[in-house]
């Protein structure tokens, strides 16, 4: 697909360590669509920016689970989110 002027600056995804990283306007309006921390247990430690981040690298570059470059949380706490996020409907809610 070919990009005009005016959508070719629009979606550019300079600045952004990965292409498949979220700019600031998306993250606003996938942030309110993800589940809140629990009120009780351990505070939340992970970054959920970065595991929406992960799980967007792997999909648009195919890698496994344990190929996650470092600058992301451990697959492991990215797998979690994931299949969690899957049973909870999470993904559908975002289109």
């Amino acid at each position: 697909m070919a990009w005009t002027e005016i959508t070719g600056r629009k979606y550019r995804r300079d600045g952004l360590r990965y292409a498949s990283h979220l700019t600031d306007a998306e993250w606003e309006l996938i942030e309110p669509l993800l589940p809140p921390a629990a009120r009780l247990g351990r505070p939340r430690e992970t970054d959920l920016r970065a595991v929406v981040n992960a799980i967007l690298y792997m999909a648009s570059t195919g890698c496994q689970w344990r190929q996650l470059p470092k600058k992301f949380p451990p697959y492991s706490t990215v797998q979690g989110y994931f299949y969690a996020w899957s049973r909870e409907g999470v993904f559908a809610n975002i289109r």
